[in-house]
């Protein structure tokens, strides 16, 4: 008697332990599939969204962002930026900071310096949250640095504004040695 309560204890272990792994693999499949759904370009439903796990909400507001809908995509990441593991958290600040930092080069390519600023800052500050979470995620540390470049610049372009109104050369032939390769 005593065999047979073990056996069916492992067989009740074995089952629940492949139940779990079976769930666990529906759920990649489906959030694979709603990612998928997403590169097509097709837009899921509000209610499929609403279940999404936070790698498929990451993936919508990505999708958001290339469309540029920046304020939709900031509300997307807003309602994940504390979701998931270590690793998910700091891809959506670096996220987070890209979408900042491409708003505020877009504006200082503009000449909307004074709009600029406060979204520079943000970048920068979800970067930093970024690297607090993985000191060696490069990418962070890269956009970090073409951010706070970008800084020093602005200042300067404020100053001169508020001196004497002329041509001026476009901003990123102006910053020594900045290179445009990631986002």
């Amino acid at each position: 008697m005593n065999r047979t309560i073990i056996a069916g204890c492992v067989l009740l272990i074995s089952a629940t332990v492949f139940l779990a792994q079976g769930w666990t693999i529906y759920q990649s499949e489906r959030a694979n599939r709603w990612i998928a759904t997403l590169a097509r370009g097709q837009e899921p439903s509000p209610a499929e969204l609403a279940d999404a796990p936070p790698p498929v909400k990451l993936a919508r507001a990505l999708q958001l962002k290339r469309q540029g809908r920046y304020e939709a995509a900031l509300v997307v990441m807003s309602t994940i930026l504390n979701s998931g593991d270590k690793a998910l958290q700091t891809h959506i600040r670096y996220s987070l900071g890209n979408l900042y930092l491409e708003q505020a080069i877009a504006k200082t390519e503009a000449m909307a310096v004074t709009d600029a600023q406060p979204l520079l800052a943000l970048a920068k500050q979800a970067y930093r949250q970024a690297l607090a979470l993985d000191s060696g995620f490069w990418d962070a540390k890269y956009n970090l640095d073409v951010a706070m470049r970008l800084l020093p610049e602005l200042d300067r372009i404020t100053i001169e504004q508020d001196a004497e109104p002329r041509q001026q050369a476009p901003l990123w032939t102006t910053v020594p040695g900045l290179p445009r390769g990631l986002p």
